[in-house]
């Protein structure tokens, strides 16, 4: 895309009123979830500055953290590949998908979880020149899917869109009546997407991080279909950029902490899947990218490395947030991509650091504290990586009249003196161009004047009235000699027992907690099956052992079965700062009987709660099993209208049986 083209974008998407309206409402709500989500983090700058410094680690050791993370890997049991390139992902992927491929008449179906990665190398597009079948099953992805569209936004792929254009789309594409209801249009896409989900022959994803120490892939979603895709094909397939280490459970921990408040105002994403190794029956591959971050790593945009993909950043810009994304042309949008996508897409990306007003609200939002408004200044003049063939362009995009006024301004500000006679002269002049107005009109040719105005210059410099200023706060503060620098104190919420901080948690995302005695949880469990008509349920090892005691009018489903509507599960671990629920896998303990009914029945155990995510991973369990989830709520969506919707494709109910094991039976 040309800079003309760029322009033209943005002057269309500002006279967009449906876009306007859809992307201020997406901008107001992000933001203020994430306001309220960091409220429960006192810490915040602290960790902030913590997650900050292990990603200048990883990336500044990279080599060495990536042996390591691939030998865990491996000896985990799954297959890793290394790509070069996107051309390089593509026909490896392809190489694993060949073998399937001729045992089938069909082209092959692959269930694709959402991956921004994947839009990075055009993974769809390769897939199906190469006749393979690839559906998107994110429900904003999905959308943006059957329009034939990118993502508009990182987390928030349909973000540009109204319910009106989702109905329309549902009405021609899957021949449903015209609707706007959102639950309506959600159920649909779940309809259809489950049949993909359980016919696929293999199962893409990308990865969120990857844990060096335990070579453990983690992956978060909202929906359940990033599980659906990890563990229902026989075959699972990860794409992941060599720059998403972190070195320890620990660490992951600390990042889960920021990644899902900054993304969605989420104390924690619905599932937070954890994959150690292939599930029974399965096989499981990981291909790690490079696409030029390892030029990225030895260039001035090195930090640009650090970013986690919570997309706040394009939340809190002011001109994605006019713009949305679409107008940039670009696989990533906003700040973090007017930074990254020179060097990771393509070279003449660079005129998209131009699309910034260095507000600085980009590096205020960003959860690992990434200095962007320099690295843009640093694109700007040039410092992008390229190859040795071609030679950086200082101020792409920038036309060349502007270049000489900028040049004159930088020569004029290093002398104070020739500075405040240049200012008087432009203020005088400002005047005279807008004698009537409080700001005067830059020239559409600038690239600045499709829709901004500058405040007029002051005739007198800062410098000619500094005095009287300095003097007027002085007497300001003589009036308040108790004047003091001064910390509200933080207040600290009243201790809570566990159980009780756990119920209030899970209750307030929708999820229902029985505290019961040991005692009485059988008869407690047959009342709620016989309330919910589910005489079938879904058992993983520990739901059989807690159905035993179940009349024989109750079936235990051991093995996957999407017409079961209940599934019954133990778990490992309650964390009660979060409302969570910690699953493991192994022998016996598929995951599934979580994931596929429409309602989850979890038997918890008091003793078995702890307060933090932290301490969950510090169990041994976490490391020794094939795979674990922490599961918050029932799945849910908000990627039409960012209205939330409860059920996707994971179940809409989830039930905790929380068993006072405190007292003797």
């Amino acid at each position: 895309m040309s800079l003309k083209t760029f322009r033209t974008r943005i002057r269309q998407s500002l006279a967009d009123g449906n876009l306007q309206i859809a992307l201020d409402n997406n901008a107001k709500r992000r933001t203020d979830g994430r306001v309220a989500a960091f409220a429960s983090l006192p810490d915040f700058q602290e960790r902030r500055q913590r997650a900050h410094g292990i990603k200048a680690e990883v990336v500044a050791h990279l080599d060495e953290y990536l042996a390591q993370f691939i030998a865990n890997v491996e000896k985990n049991g799954i297959q890793v590949h290394r790509a070069a390139d996107a051309s390089e992902a593509i026909r490896i992927f392809l190489e694993i998908a060949r073998p399937i491929a001729a045992k089938h008449a069909s082209p092959l179906l692959v269930a694709k979880s959402k991956s921004m990665i994947s839009e990075e190398v055009n993974f769809n597009y390769a897939l199906a020149e190469a006749g393979l079948r690839v559906v998107e099953t994110d429900l904003g992805e999905y959308i943006v899917q059957l329009r034939g569209e990118r993502p508009s936004h990182i987390i928030t792929p349909a973000v540009h869109l109204r319910r009106g254009d989702v109905g329309s789309l549902f009405q021609e594409k899957l021949g449903i009546p015209y609707t706007e209801d959102i639950p309506t249009l959600t159920d649909t896409a779940r309809k259809v997407l489950r049949e993909v989900f359980l016919t696929a022959d293999i199962g893409f994803s990308g990865v969120n991080f990857g844990v060096t120490g335990t070579g453990t892939l983690c992956i978060v979603t909202n929906e359940g279909n990033g599980r659906m895709c990890t563990t229902l094909p026989p075959v699972h397939v990860a794409l992941m950029g060599i720059e998403r280490l972190v070195p320890t459970l620990e660490d992951l921990a600390l990042f889960l902490s920021l990644l899902p408040r900054s993304a969605t105002g989420q104390k924690l994403s619905v599932y937070t899947s954890l994959i150690n190794s292939p599930l029974p029956g399965q096989e499981r591959h990981l291909i790690l990218l490079d696409n030029g971050r390892s030029a990225l790593r030895a260039s001035p945009l090195a930090e640009s490395l650090y970013c986690i993909r919570c997309g706040a950043c394009l939340n809190a810009c002011p001109v994605f947030r006019e713009t949305g994304g679409h107008a940039y042309g670009s696989i990533y949008p906003g700040p973090i991509g007017s930074v990254i996508s020179c060097a990771l897409v393509d070279p003449k990306f660079a005129y998209l650091a131009q699309a910034s007003s260095l507000c600085g609200a980009c590096k205020e939002a960003c959860p690992v504290d990434i200095d962007l408004p320099g690295m843009l200044l640093r694109v700007r003049a040039g410092q992008a990586p390229h190859k040795e063939t071609e030679k950086p362009e200082q101020g792409a995009g920038v036309p060349a009249a502007v270049r000489f006024g900028l040049t004159g301004f930088r020569l004029a500000a290093g002398n104070p003196g020739l500075f405040g006679i240049f200012q008087s002269l432009g203020g005088l002049l400002s005047r005279v161009y807008s004698p009537r107005r409080a700001t005067m009109r830059i020239p559409a040719w600038t690239g600045w004047g499709y829709s901004k105005d500058f405040p007029r210059l002051a005739v007198r410099p800062f410098r000619a009235r500094w005095g009287t200023i300095k003097q007027t706060v002085e007497g300001n503060e003589a009036h308040h000699p108790e004047h003091r620098e001064f910390y509200e104190p933080l207040t600290q919420p009243p201790h809570k027992s566990l159980p009780a901080q756990f119920a209030e948690e899970l209750t307030a995302l929708g999820g229902h907690v029985y505290i019961v005695p040991e005692k009485d949880f059988h008869s407690k469990l047959l009342e709620f099956l016989k309330s919910k008509g589910s005489d079938r349920v879904l058992v993983d090892d520990l739901g059989a052992e807690y159905g035993l005691s179940l009349p024989e009018g109750i079936e235990l489903v051991r093995e996957p079965d999407p017409s079961v509507r209940a599934g019954i599960t133990g778990t490992l671990a309650g964390i009660a700062d979060t409302g969570s629920l910690l699953l493991v896998s192994g022998a016996g303990q598929t995951l599934t009987a979580s994931l596929l009914p429409q309602v989850h029945v979890a038997v918890l155990k008091t003793s078995r709660l702890v307060s933090t995510l932290a301490e969950a991973l510090r169990l041994p369990e976490v490391r020794t099993a094939l795979a674990g989830v922490v599961i918050t709520g029932p799945s849910r969506t908000a990627d039409i209208e960012m209205t939330l919707t409860i059920g996707v494709h994971g179940p809409g109910e989830l039930h905790v049986f929380l068993i006072d094991d405190s007292m003797p039976v």
